[in-house]
């Protein structure tokens, strides 16, 4: 299929774009890599009267150091962030995330900024930020404004961006001491979206759980997170992981589809958060040996 006929325009700022967003409003509809909204055009899921290219604005393609965070423009690409030893250092569950995301050629023009505001629950990115508990950068005519990444998500393909506001960039919480990361997902095939995929955060001090975050994607209509206050305190192991993820797997409401049932996708959340949580514990007995 062809999409509807629309107007193109490639602003060179962000002060053009959210002017055009005020213009144009819903019937706009901003394009920062395309992996996602090229098929949709095509397939005509969205019918936009003017399709905002943001692309070829520098200032969206930076990543630079904040206080305590890791801030990325909305444009900056998969492909760049996997490869930016700095930024994986500081935020190493998103370097752990991005190699599930689609293929190399797909990485090579999808972008963080773009993932997060196309709102696919599925989506590796969106599930990392929702985890760590990061920052959603607002922009409109009227002004600037952030969102916590777990307000931010409203459900399949909807965030809570108004129409006449743009994502200008991600704010990533930087890793702290004694924090472990780990991640995992089951697709059909990989680079496929993900049926089921977990992402978690552990922090020990002295040698127990300090506290613990569980993001589970793929699996609700959109990214959830859980942080479960009774694991602070308690001994890293086979049998923490267990209950947790009993835990988790019946506060989740899951989608059925294609893909999975309900009680396949809570099947495999169940065995992803207890397999990433295991994974995140061994990594701290290692560093402690």
């Amino acid at each position: 299929m062809k999409p509807v006929a629309f107007d193109y325009v490639c602003p060179d700022s962000v002060e053009e774009t959210v002017s055009l967003l005020a213009e144009y409003g819903s019937d706009a509809v901003v394009m920062a890599g395309g992996m996602s909204l090229g098929p949709m055009l095509n397939l005509r899921l969205v019918k936009p009267s003017v399709v905002i290219d943001i692309g070829r604005i520098s200032a969206l393609r930076e990543i630079g150091a904040g206080t305590g965070h890791v801030a990325t423009g909305a444009t900056v690409r998969q492909s760049d962030a996997l490869n930016d030893a700095g930024l994986t250092g500081d935020v190493p569950l998103l370097g752990l995330a991005l190699p599930w995301v689609g293929h190399v050629q797909t990485r090579n023009r999808g972008t963080l900024g773009g993932s997060v505001a196309h709102a696919d629950p599925s989506a590796e990115t969106p599930l990392s930020l929702v985890t760590l508990g990061g920052r959603v950068n607002l922009r409109s005519r009227r002004g600037r404004r952030a969102m916590a990444a777990e307000d931010f998500f409203l459900g399949m393909l909807t965030t809570a961006r108004s129409p006449e506001e743009m994502v200008t960039g991600l704010e990533w919480p930087c890793r702290k001491p004694g924090e472990r990361f780990a991640f995992a997902e089951i697709a059909e095939r990989h680079g496929d979206f993900a049926v089921a995929a977990v992402a978690c955060r552990v922090r020990m001090e002295g040698g127990k759980v300090a506290d613990v975050s569980i993001g589970v994607g793929g699996v609700d209509d959109r990214p959830v997170c859980f942080r479960p206050q009774d694991a602070a305190g308690q001994e890293p192991g086979e049998a923490l992981a267990r209950g947790l993820a009993e835990d988790v797997a019946t506060k989740l409401e899951p989608v059925s589809d294609h893909s999975a049932s309900v009680g396949q996708r809570r099947a495999l959340a169940r065995t992803l958060v207890r397999r990433v949580l295991v994974s995140a514990f061994e990594q701290q007995a290692e560093a402690a040996a």
